[in-house]
């Protein structure tokens, strides 16, 4: 089985929002998970730990930044492969 997330992260405040979603996105690719870019979201599919982890590691990483953010996550029912 492989969990699906959809992630929206929404900068707040910023002068250049594309360039944090594209940080961000490159950060999500560096990752065991795949990776699927839509024009207001990013769905991440992969192992349940993995994902959950890489969820966790997001947040702990945008919430050092000291910047506002809005971030949701969107679970989807699990897949088989």
């Amino acid at each position: 089985m492989k969990t699906i997330a959809q992630l929206t992260y929404i900068p707040l405040y910023t002068d250049h929002p594309k360039d944090k979603v594209q940080d961000l996105i490159e950060f999500v690719a560096q990752h065991d998970v795949e990776v699927d870019v839509n024009y207001l979201s990013t769905s991440i599919k992969g192992d349940t730990d993995v994902v959950f982890e890489l969820i966790l590691e997001i947040y702990d990483t945008m919430s050092l930044e000291d910047e506002a953010f809005r971030f949701h996550v969107e679970m989807l029912s699990p897949v088989e492969e």
